[in-house]
């Protein structure tokens, strides 16, 4: 009876199976399965929740009760039995599944047999025993699973850990700095690195043409709005760059870009150390009958009129402290030497600045001056003025009499910008003859050559000439490094002016490129320090491969030919051979505006120039027509010889002012091409397929 309950309590253990003496008897049925039986008791020893309760076996009043309720458990045990089907198509599988279940049955009939024999043992403990070693079921785990639950962990350490390390930095942010995490990166790289910045101690390279980095500190605007320094000068020769980027999950990184040169100085760097590197080596080489340029390049507000010029403190300058002054020190310091001192040389020093492609003097009212070259095609700067200097302190005066007048204007870089290629020179003569220049530029700012588009003419004018001349200068600084036949000199006024300094063998250059540390400067001073290596990369190059310009430009320029007739000069020749070594940064349509720009600065100068004799002509008539005004008011005056006088004046003044008109109409429309071409221009070239 306690068996049909525990079958109908349990419905699970509906098909019972004979007793045998192991407790698990496996046989095969009439559909061709084997089965096996196991042993109902230990199911219920390692299964309590599954043995019926003692109350619900009611003892029948015909069998006698049990002697001993060992007796009870055995004879159950003995005769409750389940048969499990077993598959045939797996019998392995199932045979270990057999040993491993066959376990308990075997211990509990090995205990009834003891019984039988007369040994009473203790059951409970056993059944314990055997729960505590076979049960619950589980299976004995693989090493994959083992591998996926150490990574399971060690991803759960490494994110408790992430997370501690962004509770931490969360706790040390300042909340007032922008851009923290990118001010962290830099210093977490920083602090990676090696120092080994340029000190006095350092030997001085020779160099026909030197290439070298100066960068500022942070100004006052920059710290008020926490501007981040993103330039590292770790060594004497290398510049870092951090631009921050982002990715496309708006993760943001650094990408850390690396230039060389031949001398790089921080913003710790004074003028006179980044002279005793740059300009002093130049010196000797005017004594020597040669020719040295120095410049300073680079972006509005990044010190190159402070490297150049001198200190400044609000508007004022310090002229004493720039290059300018440094030079002209060590002119007159090597005037002294015995072995120049009897060449008998006279120092004078020009000033002058290039606006918009034109020239004006400094030294004399800025006054606005021509750019011509004479018989042995010799550029000659028509009126410019040069002071005799007997000192260091008559020079600064100079200076600080051009530095008065340059052309400037306040931008949103710097409230005292200068918007002029200012060119000083020292000019050493021996009984008149010239024997050696030393030329110092101070270049506009360099992003100011993408204003080409601008809607004001002014502004356009500015930046396309400060583009075309900084492009030509390049050229010139190459054709000077791989001593090429043609130098391309006639593509602006810097490079007219300067001709001399890019000719010949005893000629060497200088340029400090000088950058803002500011992120928010970061193009700017990429596009800098891109220039400066592109111009020092060149000369370095062992097998002086020229530049062959592409066939597809040419075609392009070509048909610009036809679009836009101008005719052929060698100040246009510059022009194009300047766009096709230059395809890349040059556009069929800039070169056009170049070529309209330069064609109206040209006609501007013939209709001035024509106009200034018109005027003075005009006074020679006007003495005429009162002569011939006073002869009438004789009475008996010749009135045919009146009338054919004045007919001849009139004539003379019809013809003239014709031509005068004629000359502007011309360059009214060469101002309408100039406008038409501003508004066709595409910055960058695309390349060619």
């Amino acid at each position: 009876m306690a068996i049909q309950k525990a079958k109908s309590r349990h419905p699970a253990l509906e098909i019972l199976a004979s007793t045998t003496d192991t407790g698990i008897d496996q046989r095969s049925s009439r559909n061709g399965r084997s089965e096996i039986s196991i042993d109902l008791e230990s199911i219920f020893a390692l299964n309590p929740d599954l043995a019926p309760e003692e109350e619900d076996i009611e003892p029948s009043p015909e069998t006698p009760p049990p002697p001993t309720p060992l007796a009870k458990v055995n004879k159950l045990a003995k005769n409750r039995r389940t048969v499990v089907p077993v598959k045939n198509e797996t019998p392995a599988r199932d045979n270990r599944a057999v040993s491993a279940r066959a376990r308990p049955s075997q211990i509990t009939d090995q205990s009834s047999s003891i019984h039988q024999n007369g040994s009473v043992p203790d059951i409970s403990p056993a059944a314990q025993a055997m729960k505590k070693e076979f049960g619950p079921p589980s299976r004995r785990k693989s090493n994959c699973v083992k591998e996926v639950e150490k990574l399971q962990e060690k991803r759960e350490k490494r994110r408790l850990q992430q997370q501690e390390l962004r509770e931490k930095r969360a706790q040390e942010v300042d909340v007032a700095t922008p851009n923290y995490e990118i001010m962290c990166m830099i210093r977490e790289f920083r602090n990676s690195l090696d120092y080994r910045p340029l000190t006095n101690a350092d030997l001085i390279e020779e160099h026909r043409i030197c290439v070298c980095v100066r960068k500022r500190p942070l100004n006052k605007k920059e710290v008020s709005v926490k501007d981040l320094d993103v330039i590292t000068i770790p060594s004497k020769d290398v510049v870092m760059v951090h631009e921050p980027k982002q990715k496309v999950d708006l993760t943001r990184f650094l990408e850390n870009q690396t230039f060389r040169f031949d001398y790089a100085f921080d913003d710790t760097t004074s003028n006179e150390m980044v002279y005793r590197f740059t300009a002093r080596p130049l010196v000797e080489t005017i004594f020597e009958r040669g020719m040295a340029t120095c410049f300073a390049y680079g972006q509005t507000g990044s010190g190159k009129t402070h490297t150049m010029g001198g200190d400044f403190t609000g508007k004022n300058q310090d002229c004493s402290k720039g290059i300018y002054a440094l030079a002209a020190r060590d002119v007159f310091l090597m005037l002294k030497k015995p072995n120049y001192k009897k060449l008998d040389l006279q120092v004078y020093a020009t000033f002058f600045e290039i606006y918009s492609g034109k020239v004006f003097d400094l030294l004399n009212r800025k006054t606005k001056l021509r750019v011509l070259e004479d018989g042995k095609q010799q550029v000659q700067v028509v009126g410019l003025s040069e002071r005799e200097v007997k000192c260091v302190e008559d020079v600064l005066k100079l200076i600080e009499t051009g530095n008065s007048c340059r052309t400037s204007g306040q931008t949103s870089a710097n409230a005292h910008s200068s918007r002029s290629h200012a060119v000083f020179q020292i000019i050493l003569r021996k009984k008149g003859k010239l024997h050696g220049k030393f030329s110092l530029i101070d270049l506009a700012g360099n992003e100011r050559g993408a204003d080409t588009s601008s809607a004001d003419r002014q502004t356009r004018l500015e930046g396309a000439e400060i583009n075309k001349s900084l492009l030509a200068l390049k050229e010139c600084i190459r054709a000077l490094g791989r001593n090429k036949p043609h130098t391309p000199f006639r593509a602006s006024k810097l490079t007219q002016v300067l001709r001399d300094s890019f000719i010949g063998e005893n000629s060497r250059t200088c340029m400090i490129a000088t950058i803002s540390p500011g992120m928010a400067s970061c193009e700017n001073t990429l596009n800098t320090l891109r220039y400066a290596n592109r111009v020092k990369e060149l000369t370095v190059d062992p097998s002086g491969a020229d530049l062959r310009p592409n066939i597809h430009v040419q075609n392009q320029l070509d048909d610009l030919d036809v679009q836009w007739p101008i005719g052929s000069s060698p100040q246009r020749d510059d022009l194009k051979l300047l766009c096709e070594q230059n395809e890349e940064e040059v556009s069929p349509q800039l070169f056009t505006f170049h070529e309209a720009v330069s064609q109206m600065v040209e006609m501007e100068e013939q209709v001035l120039e024509d106009h200034r004799a018109v005027f003075q002509e005009s006074i020679r008539w006007l003495e005429e027509e009162k002569a011939l005004l006073e002869m009438t008011e004789e009475v008996d005056y010749d009135a045919d010889s009146y009338a054919t006088q004045l007919e001849a004046i009139l004539d003379q003044r019809i013809e003239i002012l014709t031509e005068l008109r004629d000359k502007v109409k011309s360059f009214r429309a060469a101002l309408q091409e100039e406008e038409q071409a501003s508004k066709q221009i595409n910055p960058k070239r695309p390349r060619a397929l």
